[in-house]
């Protein structure tokens, strides 16, 4: 068959297109940044499309031409500077829908999520539950599939910070300990994709995907823990009023294009714990993975511990160097006169303050700028040539700085290899 693929470049999309590949159907994925994943998985037709900007039925039109099945896995968890939940999550799919009924598409697979409980009103719940329900009154043939919390070999969002959580030193601060938290392993969730699509699940089935035996979510850090090699600590129970000042930091980063899984809408559903839909387990009757087994048959690699230290300090990493370089762009206008004497021995007093002025501007902007996600990158780009720059400058002008005892010049060295650090993690996925 052919099938399109709605979000598989994501964590979920990305596993269910590679299952679909091997089952022998020909994928067309659907992504915003198709780039790289064109090189990781070749094979796939990618598209590049921003479901946001999908709201007209004709939007859709050329994509459904000749496909069979639609799997969506796409999903925003809160609205933020790269995400409109609403437009991505119900606006684009009602057209889709639309879309798909004029061209006779013959299954939509639809990745939805449990939309009772706890965090119900936020938009990502309600706008899957107002999508899923425009599914069902559509008269497209269709599957529902709601998984509890997806754990698989690679990590994205929550599972991600599952991993850093597990990797801290000493001891395991966690607020909502004891909630109960139940989960599905990734293949699981792309072996439920294919047996709809081979009709092992018929039409019209809502199904709740999680493993039979709920765990805590204190359990759950434990067993990645060992899973990293790591030895066991004791686990600190903090009162979940701690959340709030969290989510509400990672809310702001999430408007700056930072998509940090602590963000509010994920607090919210974990204060009840994350649980699967309990509604029609049943109709498919396969017995769904462990945790124990899943980490079992994918043993970690120091790769895997490594990233669990690193995904915790990248965003103390970019606040750091933005702080550094706020703070050298605004210091030496408290006296002007004084750090503009470094340029004198070249040029008159004038133009020796405009430079300086010119320069502090220049550190100020880039340590802005590197907060914003979408140009992070040149940022930090930025701030590699501008330190080589001022090496550089600040040789030929004053070489003597070199042997400055609080080492004005030595300490751009290091401000360089973390501004690397940070490069080399930037990427989300």
């Amino acid at each position: 068959m052919n099938i399109l693929i709605l979000g598989a470049n994501g964590f979920i999309g990305s596993v269910v297109a590679a299952r679909l590949l091997r089952d022998g159907h020909r994928v067309t994925g659907l992504g915003r940044q198709p780039e790289r994943a064109r090189l990781r998985q070749p094979q796939i037709d990618w598209v590049k499309a921003d479901l946001a900007k999908m709201a007209d039925p004709k939007d859709w039109l050329t994509l459904l031409d000749k496909q069979d099945v639609v799997v969506n896995c796409a999903g925003a968890l809160q609205d933020g500077l790269a995400d409109d939940v609403s437009a991505a999550q119900q606006g684009a799919m009602i057209a889709l829908y639309a879309a798909a009924k004029s061209a006779g598409t013959a299954l939509i697979v639809q990745i939805s999520a449990r939309t009772e409980g706890a965090g119900s009103d936020r938009p990502f719940l309600a706008t899957k539950r107002n999508a899923d329900q425009a599914l069902k009154e559509s008269g497209i043939p269709h599957v529902i599939l709601r998984p509890a919390l997806v754990i698989g070999r690679n990590a994205h969002g929550g599972t991600a910070l599952l991993r850093s959580l597990a990797a801290l030193p000493f001891a395991l601060p966690l607020a909502h300990a004891g909630n109960p938290v139940e989960t599905v392993f990734v293949d699981d969730v792309a072996a439920a994709v294919a047996a709809a699509i081979d009709g092992e699940i018929l039409p019209g089935a809502d199904i709740g995907l999680a493993e039979s035996r709920p765990t805590t979510l204190a359990d759950l850090v434990l067993q990645h823990r060992s899973w990293l090699g790591l030895p066991p600590v004791p686990v600190i129970a903090l009162p979940s009023a701690i959340a709030k000042p969290i989510s509400w930091l990672a809310d702001m980063a999430g408007r700056l294009g930072w998509r940090s899984p602590l963000r509010s809408t994920a607090m919210a559903i974990m204060s009840e714990g994350v649980v699967g839909d309990r509604g029609e387990r049943q109709i498919w009757s396969r017995r769904l993975t462990t945790v124990a087994e899943a980490f079992a048959a994918n043993p970690s690699g120091v790769q895997d511990l490594w990233f669990a230290r690193l995904y915790l300090l990248k965003p103390l990493l970019i606040c750091g160097l933005s702080l550094f370089w706020l703070l050298s762009g605004l210091v030496p206008l408290i006296d002007l006169g004084a750090a503009s004497s470094h340029f004198l021995p070249l040029m008159t007093e004038f133009p020796a303050r405009m430079l300086t002025i010119a320069t502090c501007l220049l550190d100020i902007a880039l340590g802005a700028t590197v907060l914003f996600r979408p140009c992070a990158r040149r940022a930090l780009l930025g701030m590699v040539v501008v330190s080589l720059v001022y090496i550089v400058g600040g040789t030929a002008v004053e070489p003597k700085l070199w042997l400055d005892p609080l080492g004005p010049l030595v300490k751009v060295l290091p401000s360089i290899l973390l501004t690397f650090a940070a490069l080399a993690i930037l990427e989300e996925r």
